[in-house]
């Protein structure tokens, strides 16, 4: 066997450590590029352990007596899937509801769909109407701010989800005790794929749902989402022309601005179905985290951002005076020089929901991205 002289003895210390610091350094890198990807996601795989699930709370039984609710329903050539989340509307334990449906103009058999479920029911249960063909988030909020809408409760509906059976019963026992304030109620949801089979979870979000996080961060998909006349009004105090980056996340903006309860529910109250033709779909995998990335060099992230500043300045009066303030600094550090920036960013206090997307946010307050 050759013998191991001193020379050569340093020499295989030094690729050790030189080997350790490169796998660290990608190790190092692994974990940024997944903050960054994390930061714009709200989608993620199960992981081992993963079983925070609430169980399913008692409601009590329907009647005429207990509060009404409008679900509002956008379609836009969704025949393959509608049909399983109608069925699911009609499994719902709470049973004083109403469907909105509103079309943007469908070609297939969407609207043949509606219709055979409106026969199904008494006359004014069911209504169609035609949309503004302006894209989802205009449609949904083209339908919540429509003159003479009264309801108690209002519960956003995409056309290729399944809602779990208490879904609404949840959600309404969670608002009712809002103290006639603006209340939002929005949950974790079950991934499925095109045929209906468990394929995860959205993440797991355990800090408090407020205005510092909906600044940079939506936890909640529409598709969950539950709300109250207050939180109506403010929609409507807004209008529908704003441009926003999405319906959901404006509404969480809007509800925690104003002061407003925002519940998040570990439950998750809808199986949220992964198809090709997702108008934004899940954040599973590393393909959906690089093209986030792209997206984040390219600045999409940062018009996003711009289009809030935009839509909550108008919103800005109805603001409680600390969300004025927070807002204020954010603006101001969005459009600051590099040190400034990290200073006022700091001083707002904004987060995201896990480790990882502080990181990302972090690159983006550096990059000025965001």
């Amino acid at each position: 066997m050759p013998q191991l002289t001193e020379g050569s003895a340093k020499t295989c210390l030094n690729v050790d450590l030189f080997l350790s610091i490169v796998g660290r350094y990608r190790q190092l890198r692994s974990r940024f590029l997944y903050g960054l990807g994390d930061m714009f996601g709200n989608c993620s795989s199960p992981r081992a352990g993963d079983k925070a699930l609430a169980a399913p709370i008692s409601c009590a039984p329907p009647s005429s007596t207990r509060p009404n609710a409008t679900i509002l329903l956008c379609t836009l050539n969704g025949d393959r899937f509608l049909s399983d989340q109608l069925a699911s509307l009609e499994r719902q334990t709470f049973k004083n509801w109403k469907l909105i449906a509103s079309d943007d103009g469908s070609l297939d058999r969407t609207r043949s769909v509606l219709l055979a479920f409106q026969k199904s029911f008494e006359p004014g249960k069911v209504e169609i109407i035609d949309g503004p063909r302006r894209g989802a988030s205009a449609n949904f909020l083209f339908l919540a701010c429509a003159e003479n809408l009264v309801s108690d409760y209002y519960a956003f509906c995409d056309q290729d989800d399944v809602w779990e059976p208490d879904k609404l019963a949840r959600a309404i026992d969670v608002l009712q005790q809002a103290d006639d304030i603006p209340a939002l109620y929005g949950s974790r949801t079950r991934l499925i794929n095109e045929d209906g089979n468990e394929i995860g979870f959205s993440p797991l979000f355990r800090k408090k749902p407020d205005f510092r996080c909906a600044l940079v961060q939506s936890i909640a998909g529409g598709n969950t989402m539950v709300f109250n006349q207050k939180a109506r009004d403010l929609l409507v105090f807004c209008g529908t022309d704003v441009n926003v980056p999405s319906h959901d996340w404006w509404l969480y903006q809007v509800i925690s601005a104003c002061g407003g309860k925002v519940h998040y529910d570990l439950y998750p109250s809808v199986r949220y179905r992964q198809h090709s033709d997702n108008v934004i779909g899940s954040n599973v995998g590393w393909a959906a985290r690089m093209r986030r990335l792209e997206m984040f060099r390219l600045g999409r992230f940062r018009r996003w951002a711009d289009f809030s500043e935009t839509a909550l300045t108008r919103l800005r009066p109805r603001m409680t005076a600390e969300n004025q303030r927070i807002f204020d600094l954010f603006c101001k550090a969005r459009h600051a020089p590099l040190l400034q920036r990290v200073l006022i960013f700091a001083q707002t206090g904004v987060y995201r929901q896990t480790f990882l997307g502080n990181l990302g946010l972090a690159a983006a307050v550096l990059l000025k991205k965001i």
